[in-house]
């Protein structure tokens, strides 16, 4: 089953996105600077990490739970 068609890995999917962008950004900076087009998406997704990333730690760290879980 495709990762769009079932939620949960849905999540997933967007909770590693945001912390990979997150990380990248932290590391090479200059790959991420442009704001705009396909590299904008990927610059919003590290500026969530940054400002949300109390959240995002507990999203991926529920989600790591609900993996072990179910």
């Amino acid at each position: 089953m495709s990762a769009l068609f079932n939620f949960h890995s849905f999540l997933m999917v967007v909770l590693f996105m945001i912390c990979t962008c997150t990380y990248i950004k932290m590391q090479f900076p200059a790959i991420l600077e442009q704001r705009t087009g396909f590299r904008g998406f990927f610059w919003k997704a590290a500026r969530i990490g940054e400002r949300l990333s109390p959240w995002v730690a507990l999203g991926c760290f529920a989600m790591g739970i609900s993996i072990i879980i179910f």
